[in-house]
Formats: structure tokens, C-alpha cells, sequence
């Protein structure tokens, strides 16, 4: 397992902790990720456009002139694709452009994705924000100590109110959700910032964090 550091918001070592392989450890599968990665940036277009057919353009009804005699070509209607002002042939109309793609191919994308940031390591773990109040500046200011530039990626939890609009004012920096979390958004991030609770299961403690073993116990009803 791969082990990071974890800090706290000034910048102090509070412990270590061991990255899930399965999550953090993969090889990078490319032709997952440029297949999942499209089909999600398909599915965010509107497919709102849309022509007008020579049905739908206003006019046109009547023979523009007599069928035979004239010596020009014999035409219907004014509204034509051929003609200037007609209808447009072939033209793109309202539609989705959603692709399907499977659960276990999103989530190995996803996992791709982590896995090359953390190969790089440009992943980061914080104990907690613990902003006491929405300011920008603070957020600013922790993402220096921890020296953490460029585009930012930071997965707080929905409930950490402070978190997310301490650093939604920063155009670099992107918020999002545990459950949020997808392949592009990594993809097109320098770093990665988790906190402990919003890391994916499986990575654990191994520094001062780490949890202590209680000792068993034994039921009431049986000798020790």
C-alpha cells in the first residue's frame, strides 16, 4: 500500500496512513478512462439545437410559378432546402446524447484516475478543515502551507458547510462529495484532496491516528 502523510490545516504531521491498492494502487487502464470519460462529457451537453424543416419555416405554400412554359426549372415551394430562405435538410434536432456505460467500468476509471495521481503524488490527506467560518482567505492560506497549487480537487463532505464555502470563491479549486467523485474531475485536477472521512474504504491509519485494538471481552456468563 501506498502511505501518505497526513496533515493537519497549518501544515503539522499528525500521522500516516496506508492508500486502499485497489483503489490507489491500479494500473491505469487508458482505454477505460478515454471511454468513460467521453460518455461523461457527452451526457453533459444539452442537445438542445434544432433547424427548422422546409414544414416548419414560415411560408412557401403556394407554386412559386406554373408548372410548365416559364423555361426555369419547376419547383413546389419557396421553402426548399435549395432555396435561400428554405428549410434545412438533415438538419440536428432535440436529442440525448447520454451514453450507457457500466457501473464496474465507472468505477475502474475512477480508480485509474486515483491510482495516477497518487503514482505521481499528487495526493494529499488532511485530518479535517475545521474552518470555524466560511472565509476565503482561510482557504487560501491553507492550500499554501500545505503547498498545494495549481488545479485543486477537494472531496468534503455535504455537512462541512464552512468547507465548501471557504473555497467556493477560488476559480482553481473544485468541491465536491465523496459520492461525487468521478474520473474527469480527477483527470483534469493537479491534486487531489481527501480528508479521513471522505477517503474511499479501505485505506487505513497507521501513524498516532491509528485506532487501538480494545481488549476482548467476555460475556457475563462465562469464566474468564
Amino acid at each position: 500500500m501506498a502511505e501518505v502523510i497526513i496533515r493537519t490545516r497549518t501544515g503539522s504531521d499528525s500521522g500516516s496512513l496506508n492508500l486502499d491498492d485497489s483503489v490507489f494502487g491500479i494500473t491505469p487502464n487508458a482505454a477505460v478512462l478515454h471511454q468513460v470519460v467521453t460518455a461523461q462529457l457527452a451526457a453533459r451537453r444539452s442537445g438542445t439545437q434544432s433547424t427548422r424543416t422546409r414544414a416548419e419555416v414560415r411560408g412557401g405554400g403556394a407554386k412559386p410559378w406554373r408548372q410548365k412554359g416559364t423555361g426555369r426549372a419547376r419547383h413546389g415551394s419557396s421553402r426548399s432546402p435549395i432555396w435561400r430562405g428554405g428549410g434545412v435538410a438533415l438538419g440536428p434536432k432535440p436529442r440525448s446524447y447520454a451514453q450507457k456505460t457500466p457501473k464496474k467500468m465507472i468505477r475502474l476509471a475512477l480508480n485509474s484516475a486515483l491510482s495516477d495521481r497518487a503514482a505521481e503524488g499528487r495526493v494529499a490527506v488532511v485530518d479535517a478543515w475545521n474552518f470555524e467560518v466560511p472565509r476565503t482567505r482561510d482557504a487560501v492560506t491553507a492550500l499554501e502551507v500545505l503547498n498545494i497549487d495549481g488545479r485543486v480537487l477537494v472531496v468534503a463532505d455535504r455537512g462541512d458547510v464552512n468547507t465548501w464555502k471557504s473555497f467556493s470563491n477560488l476559480g482553481h479549486v473544485h468541491v465536491l462529495s465523496p459520492g461525487e467523485l468521478n474520473a474527469y474531475d480527477v483527470l483534469v485536477s493537479d491534486w487531489v484532496v481527501f480528508t479521513q472521512e471522505t477517503l474511499p474504504v479501505g485505506s487505513a491509519p497507521t501513524g498516532p491516528t491509528a485506532p487501538i485494538d480494545s481488549e476482548p471481552t467476555t460475556d457475563e456468563g462465562e469464566e474468564e
